[in-house]
């Protein structure tokens, strides 16, 4: 369903002029040249209720209902009726994961990536410790998405402190011919791609290649992650976060999107530099009382195009933000 009104929504926020965001790379331009910085991206869109949501992914269900999955205490869940208002209902798993004693945890699941195919939900989740790679992704279906119903699979893959990637974030697309792919990383040297079997969720034996998507000079400590692959208008857009996150009101997290032709890239920004050597357009970053906006997802609803993510304000913890995307003539996207 639709946000509310602008009118309505400016009930719920202090009113305020910003200049129309025209295009991606024009309101960058007229960001460095006239705009402070709380005019430069639109403000996080209203909602309420349990938003307390921390790299949440959200999905449709097939009842119309929304669920958005976060990270913590074996995957949060959140629902909503009409995407504004948001409730507490649970969590995705009803008791610890056994296997993932080894990355340091049994219930602090991260970065959940939800999506819906054959008629059955699909979850990939990530276990690990803080400033660790030896860190795995796991995998889960379930019949309806529903809190209690999912049924876990166990490990689909994993680092170790001797390898230079992390198995974090992980994100599941399936590309235009029907094949699937998991992108994934964090720090160490970025987000890395590998090819998923339909038939079981995990890779696909025949193609073992990790590819190399987007790294970031160790010059700012290769803080590169979340990364979410969503196709549209005839392109593969990569979305990742740059800089620090979960820390509050001192958070630096911001959106970053590249695009490719080919869905192992290259991904290169608006200039027409690579993501693999720091490439990247920003789309959103901190910006008054909305602070490090990061650890996002995209989710394609019934009127468009969202991104879904978390933020901070000065005054508390994490909050859920959602805005719809728009396209600018060439092809680059912005937030409205």
């Amino acid at each position: 369903m639709p946000f509310p009104s602008l009118r309505t929504r400016r009930r719920h926020e202090r009113s305020r002029t910003r200049p129309r965001v025209l295009t991606a790379v024009t309101a960058a331009l007229l960001v460095a040249a006239t705009a402070s910085p709380a005019e430069a991206y639109p403000r996080p869109g209203y909602v309420t209720g349990d938003v307390r949501a921390h790299d949440p992914s959200m999905v449709r269900a097939a009842d119309g209902r929304y669920y958005v999955y976060s990270t913590h205490n074996l995957v949060e869940m959140r629902t909503s009726t009409d995407r504004v208002n948001f409730s507490r209902v649970g969590s995705a798993f009803s008791k610890p994961l056994t296997w993932s004693s080894g990355y340091g945890t049994t219930t602090d699941l991260w970065a959940p990536d939800v999506s819906r195919h054959g008629g059955r939900y699909l979850m990939y989740y990530s276990v690990s410790q803080f400033r660790s790679n030896n860190s795995a992704i796991g995998f889960a279906t379930s019949p309806s998405g529903a809190p209690g119903t999912w049924t876990d699979h166990g490990r689909v893959y994993s680092s170790t402190t001797n390898d230079n990637y992390n198995a974090i974030d992980p994100n599941l697309i399936v590309d235009s011919s029907g094949r699937w792919w998991l992108s994934f990383g964090s720090f160490w040297s970025g987000i890395k791609l590998i090819q998923i079997d339909p038939a079981t969720g995990k890779q696909l034996a025949s193609n073992t290649r990790r590819y190399d998507l987007a790294t970031r000079p160790l010059s700012v400590e290769g803080a590169v992650e979340a990364p979410h692959i969503h196709q549209a208008n005839g392109w593969y857009y990569l979305f990742v976060s740059f800089d620090k996150c979960c820390n509050g009101a001192s958070s630096t997290y911001k959106t970053v999107v590249g695009r490719s032709r080919s869905i192992t890239g290259p991904y290169l920004d608006h200039t027409g530099k690579d993501m693999r050597s720091g490439g990247g357009l920003v789309i959103n970053a901190t910006q008054g009382s909305t602070i490090g906006p990061g650890g996002q997802s995209v989710m394609r609803d019934v009127d468009g195009d969202l991104l879904v993510y978390h933020y901070y304000t000065p005054e508390g913890p994490e909050r859920l933000g959602v805005n719809r995307l728009a396209y600018d003539a060439n092809g680059w996207p912005y937030l409205t």
